[in-house]
């Protein structure tokens, strides 16, 4: 599994280390051993390597070796020993830490890991490079982490299509929805010219407004009976008289499903369609065949600020079709790798500081090539010091200090 990542040369890839700086400390200088960086990364080479829990993270640093830890930033004793941080400072850790400051720092670093990436492979293929990147917003559940007193979490996230990289996420208040993040979680990103995909709950009309016009974004947006006005107009345009424009099928997890998608172009001169910068619309109609089961049809209206001669059928039919596949590409990941559902840390950040670490080693390991997480992260739990080259660190102590 390590052979399909290729040659980790760390001259070329980021060095996490900078982007962990600049996370603020929460903990007070007195009494403080470890810094927040060699914390971090403790945690990221752990997860990197399949960690879990955060038993496993502080494992993870019971295995290294003292020149690994010493290349981390693990102080040295006065007894010239060296011990890495116990499962309850790791958990203190994570806990306090700044979950927004996290979430931009690791964002960043995947967003330069992405794009150093999503170059070098349009190198040979210029035609390649005028496609628009796409970017889903999708939210989901930590389960494990709710109590009795308190709520689950619930985080919100902008995920790259095709290579799957996570670039932001925030937290939903127990007392908001997710419609109410859509513009923070996207606020810092550089959207000009991509394209956002989401499902009917961020079918805002002021949000998309703001994507368009402040952001200078495209969109895709699904619209359901949640907007009935936009609903009714889509259905009743002659989508019986508009031939088909593209076909796809495929078989697996024991379903045959085919889709079908027609676009019709929006005329303002003719009233257009109740909702703002809208250009085309859009039906996906969907059969699915389980085994043993009766055959099910659905069709599925979109609207897009793309002209026709932005994106084709094909095209379109692509980032609807993307935008429903980050479930399996990032969080069926997250719940069955990483068993995240199932992971009972509640206490402070530390849920969602999990998520986040999860986030970076799936977008790393996605980065250089990995088409099976499960078993990428166990070959390199077998040696500790094969997670530093991935995470762009070199085994040389002397390039960043200790």
């Amino acid at each position: 599994m390590l052979v399909k990542l290729g040659p980790l040369d760390t001259g070329r890839i980021a060095d996490l280390r900078p982007y962990f700086d600049s996370v603020p400390d929460p903990r007070a200088r007195r009494g403080r051993w470890y810094s927040l960086t060699a914390v971090l990364l403790v945690c990221a080479c752990a997860v990197v390597s399949g960690a879990r829990s955060i038993d496993e993270l502080a494992e993870w640093g019971q295995r290294a070796s003292n020149a690994l830890l010493t290349v981390i930033g693990i102080r040295r004793h006065l007894l010239r020993w060296r011990r890495t941080p116990s499962p309850a400072t790791i958990g203190r850790v994570l806990g306090a830490v700044d979950g927004d400051a996290l979430d931009r720092a690791v964002g960043a670093y995947l967003a330069d890991r992405h794009r150093a990436a999503t170059e070098s492979a349009q190198a040979p293929s210029p035609s390649v490079s005028g496609r628009p990147r796409v970017i889903a917003v999708d939210g989901k559940a930590l389960k494990g982490s709710a109590r009795l007193t308190a709520t689950r979490r619930h985080l919100l996230s902008a995920v790259t299509h095709g290579t799957v990289v996570t670039l932001a996420q925030v937290e939903v208040g127990a007392k908001t929805n997710e419609t109410t993040h859509f513009r923070p979680l996207l606020a810092l990103l550089d959207l000009t010219g991509t394209v956002v995909t989401f499902d009917a709950l961020h079918s805002v009309k002021a949000n998309i407004s703001w994507l368009v016009e402040t952001k200078k974004a495209h969109y895709i947006a699904v619209i359901k009976t949640n907007q009935p006005t936009a609903h009714a107009q889509l259905a009743a345009l002659p989508w019986q008289s508009i031939a088909v424009q593209h076909t796809a099928s495929g078989t697996g997890h024991g379903r045959h499903e085919s889709r079908s998608i027609k676009t019709c172009g929006i005329a303002d001169e003719l009233g257009g369609i109740a909702f703002p910068h809208a250009r085309l619309a859009i039906r996906v109609h969907r059969r699915r065949k389980q085994t043993g089961r009766r055959e099910t049809r659905e069709s599925v209206y979109a609207v897009t600020s793309l002209d026709a001669h932005q994106a084709g059928p094909a095209d379109l039919a692509a980032a609807i079709r993307g935008h429903w596949g980050v479930e399996n590409s990032s969080h069926h990941i997250r719940d069955v790798t990483f068993a995240e559902d199932a992971s009972t840390v509640h206490a402070g950040t530390a849920p969602r500081a999990m998520a986040t670490l999860r986030n970076l080693a799936i977008g790393v390991l996605k980065t250089l090539g990995a088409d099976n997480i499960a078993k990428t992260t166990r070959a390199i739990r077998d040696d500790p010091q094969r997670a530093l080259p991935i995470l762009g660190i070199t085994n040389d102590p002397d390039t960043y200090g200790t």
